[in-house]
């Protein structure tokens, strides 16, 4: 047996990194990997015994996929892994997509300099899909992000029905709030759409239709730092699609993609972020909201997990002491024991032996 170049397999599970891996069941709502293919070197395959619309359930293991990258060197085999995974579309349950991306992404991972305490030590307050500031995906999602409200809003334009004879100009700066930063940048787009119109028989304006074959470019500049060069995203992307794939300045990305109010929920190399996009004016009436606070819920013991409850170890009014076990949830094949973190007399409880809960479901309440 030759041996020739670099392989690397991640795992795709129905799971929950953040809530320190623990399994996620229900039905996968979109299921569509990224296309297997071998081309300059480069093999990327999916191995996979699941479906659109199928489902994972709490009595089988919650592997999705192995997803298998293979080229010349470990840089470009790991560098396809992280294209691959940004195209994996996964809806309907929790998954390890973007744990999978960041760990690709991390320096120890590039560098080879592993080892089994991995994640105690570069993530020991567990892993979370959040945006540093000044990182470089900053400004990607920033730039995806407006380049999408700009076709969006260039779509809306063309619905039938509007005032005729009257061009509605868009303003070219925007802000975008990423994880609470606000990102400033002007947008410039060579559309045909926004520059010429033509008349019909009866003398009213008709928009011109884009080519759908080559889609105009999109120019974005970054306000800060001043004198910030252009650059120039290409995309076929249109509102509906769960992928941004295209270039940024001739390079490939993939971003997911879902749509929230003024903005998106993206998913790129590891990070999971909301973005906002809003004209300067929105921006600054945005600032004027109230932020939301969390309803506090210490009283309450919530299922970590889908399963089913086995035993209710505990009675309503019923004095409990820190460690002992308030319940019993048996989910892919195992039984997890719901210990109590602390003393405290059982007020209500609102679930039963049998009962299957949800993630999140409240088992019983403290007073």
């Amino acid at each position: 047996v030759k041996l020739a170049g670099w392989a690397i397999e991640t795992r795709v599970y129905a799971e929950d990194p953040a809530r320190n891996f623990l399994p996620s069941v229900g039905r996968l709502v979109r299921y569509r990997p990224p296309p297997e293919r071998r081309a300059s070197g480069i093999t990327v395959r999916n191995d996979t015994g699941v479906y659109e619309g199928g489902e994972i359930s709490i009595f089988y293991d919650p592997m999705i996929a192995k997803l298998i990258t293979h080229a010349p060197t470990r840089e470009q085999a790991t560098d396809a892994q992280i294209d691959a995974l940004d195209a994996f579309t996964v809806d309907g349950v929790r998954h390890n997509l973007a744990f999978l991306c960041s760990l690709m992404a991390h320096p120890r991972w590039q560098s080879g300099k592993l080892s089994t305490a991995f994640l105690a030590e570069e993530f020991p307050d567990g892993f979370h899909a959040t945006v540093a500031q000044g990182q470089e995906r900053e400004r990607v999602l920033a730039a995806v992000a407006a380049a999408m409200d700009h076709v969006a809003g260039e779509r809306k334009r063309r619905i039938s029905g509007q005032q005729p004879g009257r061009a509605v100009p868009r303003e070219r700066r925007r802000v975008v709030l990423l994880g609470g930063r606000e990102i400033k940048l002007e947008l410039a787009c060579a559309s045909a759409v926004t520059q010429k119109e033509h008349r019909s028989s009866r003398g009213r304006p008709i928009a011109a239709k884009p080519d759908a074959a080559e889609p105009p470019p999109i120019q974005v500049r970054f306000i800060e730092p001043a004198g910030s060069q252009r650059h120039t995203l290409l995309s076929h992307w249109k509102p509906g699609d769960c992928v941004w794939s295209g270039t940024l300045d001739g390079r490939p990305i993939w971003v997911q993609v879902r749509p929230a109010l003024n903005g998106f929920d993206l998913a790129h190399h590891g990070i999971e972020a909301r973005a906002y996009v809003y004209t300067e004016h929105e921006a600054a009436a945005a600032r004027l909201l109230p932020a939301k606070t969390v309803t506090d819920t210490g009283n309450a013991v919530r299922c970590p997990m889908p399963g089913l409850v086995i035993s209710i170890a505990v009675a309503e009014g019923q004095d409990v002491k820190a460690g002992e076990t308030l319940a019993v949830i048996e989910a892919m094949k195992m039984e997890n024991v719901l210990r109590a973190d602390r003393d405290g007399v059982v007020k209500k409880i609102h679930a039963r032996t049998g009962d299957s809960l949800p993630v999140d479901a409240v088992i019983l309440e403290f007073a």
